[in-house]
């Protein structure tokens, strides 16, 4: 098995022993709360971790303030000027209550939020008591960023009454759609305009009930510190985070692929947590209590008091189902119809396979070519034996190998990141040995992970799909891929542009910091940078694709670019490695690609719409019923020709394993989602120009005289 350089596990070291000592630098007589010992620790995290700490100072507290109010009403129409001008007091003593002061902004905003929320809710519930006339030729603004905090309550209520009557207008019209659809027909009733008008409020109202809910249920003083102390850590990167112990746990689950619950997925509905499936083999399957359609109410630990899920959303109540393994948990429970029930069930391990690398075999022309979907790249770090993203897709590869495909795709669309050491060996299944990332640490001193195994576990035709949201592993193993020739990078212009690394940091109350999950949280700290072999940083910039296929995300502003406390590009010397001679020559084809692009309208006209839709959210929306209806007949018209752009005309030759054909057959749901899956990459325009570009790699190694399973290479 590949082993990842001894320098990394130095850089654990160094790094637990520098944050042990940081640790032992607190104050031997305690502050006086939790919320000020976090805050202190935090402080000095980032002050001595940090990768390019800025200097906490009233500057940065300027930032902090902004940014935090801005969290906290995003917009910006709970809050008033005057609640601003309140605070104003604290824009400068966010260092001070870093450095130790006794925290009070969060506090004292959080208490200004909460009476204007119960006068919020007042003019709401006054507003939508009355019908709306959308005759008026008047227009509404919903892009917080153009707004102001307004100044007076009647301007807060105005700002109020044209979002709601907006909302309303929007089910109104809808309403109005399915009366004119249906009308004639035996069984539908027929409602006046004043009926439908009256059930748009009414939907409107739930649904802002169920916001006032959870502003009252679900935000309380915690939550509003823990936003506060996320939004210091974000203002030095927008990577360093800090996660409640709670959050913490749900992010080791989701990044090990496995967790101890009940085995049932959850879904929102109607202000209500309802269940929506059940997992074969699980405390909830074998418990027979539970069934489909089930409303989960209340969650209890043990015998502890149940907690009423009022205001919640599925992430908070999958929070607290969850737990240690053996532990029991409680639901009260409503059935459909409409008696209440107490289910105790004992959590086991639940595994997430469906999450897991996976792959099929798509024919193209002549050519089989393997396919392989890697949503991330996970790894179990607490168990030893646990999901490993790197094993996963070896094994995969090998799938494909028996099967004699003639090139592989690795498909990492959306896939987010990750563990460092598996796509550094991941990314050595591909090449016989060499630099795969560079890494730099606040002391400016480089390292380099390598890959030392010279075996080549596959030396085929190679390409690698990417989009905006591919980001951090998911760029190191396509910019590694790039730097050999060893492959084609096919996808948007970039990726999504973060060069960062971070390390996980408890705050320990007894040594300070710990490399292990905290009672009192735990920081996702940027404590490196990576840059690609050939010296530049993905930060900012990312990958730029070999291959470039427009798609409907590109005018989106969603890479690291679009925020403004990301860190800076930059550059250091290349690694020494030695280039991978493809077989093919790549410029021909970019162009064979470009050829066919030019000559398919679908990507032209793809890039127009999405450029045309995404400046429609940039203006003003009409609050006049025939004009909003026309905007809104426009905007329907292009996204339904985006739907239909975004499917292929005909249908990609895709098929499962032949050992896998039934893969989830002891699941029928499971077994069911796995065919949607394929029949999704049946449809998928981008992977069939990539299949196509595949083909024309696959042509041109076939015509290389004396081509072997050795590849011949140069020196670099």
């Amino acid at each position: 098995m590949k082993r990842l350089p001894l320098i990394v596990l130095m850089l654990v070291a160094a790094s637990f022993l520098a944050f042990k000592s940081m640790g032992k630098m607190v104050s031997s007589a305690p502050p006086p709360g939790n919320y000020e010992r976090i805050m202190k620790l935090v402080g000095q995290m980032l002050s001595e971790g940090h990768y390019s700490p800025q200097a906490i100072n009233d500057a940065f507290s300027k930032k902090v303030f902004k940014k935090f109010v801005g969290e906290l009403d995003p917009d910006k129409n709970i809050l008033q000027q005057s609640d601003l001008d309140a605070l104003k007091k604290y824009e400068t003593r966010v260092d001070d209550e870093i450095n130790g002061a006794a925290v009070e902004f969060p506090l004292a905003a959080g208490k200004l939020f909460n009476a204007r929320v119960e006068q919020a809710s007042v003019m709401m519930n006054e507003i939508l008591a009355k019908p709306f006339d959308f005759s008026a030729d008047e227009d509404v603004m919903l892009d917080a960023d153009k707004l102001d905090f307004t100044s007076t309550a009647v301007a807060q209520k105005e700002r109020w009454r044209t979002k709601l009557k907006f909302m309303t207008l929007e089910r109104y019209a809808d309403l109005l759609d399915i009366r004119e659809k249906n009308k004639g027909k035996e069984g539908f009733v027929s409602k006046s305009d004043e009926e439908l008008e009256k059930e748009a409020r009414e939907r409107v109202k739930r649904i802002m009930d169920r916001t006032f809910e959870r502003y009252r249920f679900k935000f309380n003083d915690d939550d509003k510190f823990n936003l506060y102390v996320n939004t210091i850590t974000t203002t030095m990167d927008p990577h360093t985070e800090f996660f409640p112990p709670v959050d913490k746990r749900y992010f080791d689950e989701e990044m090990s692929g496995s967790f101890f619950g009940i085995g049932a997925s959850l879904q929102y509905d109607d202000g209500n947590i309802k269940i929506s499936s059940i997992l074969t083999g699980s405390p909830a399957y074998k418990s027979g209590e539970l069934q489909v359609g089930d409303i989960i109410q209340k969650v209890a630990q043990g015998k502890d008091e149940p907690v009423d899920l009022t205001g919640y959303l599925v992430t908070d109540a999958v929070k607290v189902i969850r737990g240690k393994k053996g532990t029991e948990v409680r639901l009260t429970v409503k059935r459909m119809d409409g008696s209440m029930k107490t289910v105790s069930l004992i959590r086991d391990k639940i595994v997430q396979d469906e999450t897991f690398a996976r792959s099929a075999v798509v024919k193209e022309g002549t050519a089989k070519i393997g396919y392989i979907y890697l949503p991330e790249f996970y790894a179990n770090f607490e168990d030893p034996n646990g999901a490993r993203s790197y094993k996963d897709v070896e094994k995969e590869v090998i799938k494909l190998k028996e099967e004699k495909v003639d090139g592989i795709v690795i498909d990492l669309r959306n896939n987010g990141g990750g563990s460092l050491y598996d796509v550094v060996q991941m990314a050595g299944l591909f090449i016989e040995d060499g630099p795969i990332v560079q890494v730099k640490d606040r002391d400016n001193k480089p390292s380099v992970l390598k890959d030392k195994d010279r075996n080549v576990l596959y030396t085929g035709p190679l390409a690698v799909m990417v989009n905006e949201f591919s980001a951090s592993a998911s760029e190191i193993f396509a910019a590694a891929i790039q730097d050999y020739n060893r492959g084609v990078v096919i996808g948007s212009t970039s990726t999504y542009g973060k060069g960062t690394v971070q390390r996980n940091i408890g705050l320990d109350p007894e040594n300070g910091f710990s490399m292990s999950n905290s009672d009192l949280g735990t920081v996702k700290l940027t404590l490196q940078k990576f840059y690609r072999i050939n010296g530049g940083s993905t930060q900012l910039k990312g990958v730029s694709s070999d291959i470039v296929l427009p798609d409907n995300l590109e005018y989106l502003k969603v890479r690291e670019k679009d925020s403004e406390d990301a860190l800076p590009w930059d550059e250091i010397t290349k690694a020494g490695y030695t280039n991978w001679k493809p077989g093919y020559d790549l410029e021909m084809i970019k162009q064979l690609s470009k050829q066919r692009l030019e000559g398919d309208p679908t990507f032209r006209l793809i890039a127009e719409t999405t450029d045309w839709l995404s400046k429609q959210s940039e203006k003003k929306y009409s609050l006049q019923l025939e004009k909003y209806r026309k905007e809104q007949e426009k905007v329907k018209a292009s996204v339904k020709q985006l739907e239909t752009l975004l499917k292929l005309k005909g249908q990609l030759d895709v098929s499962a394993l032949p050992a896998e054909t039934n893969r989830w057959a002891e699941d029928k749901s499971k077994q069911e989602r796995f065919q949607l899956w394929l029949k999704s990459l049946q449809k998928d325009i981008y992977l069939d120009q990539t299949m196509k570009v595949m083909n024309d790699i696959i042509s041109q190694q076939n015509l290389v005289k004396g081509k072997t399973e050795e590849p011949v290479k140069k020196a670099f």
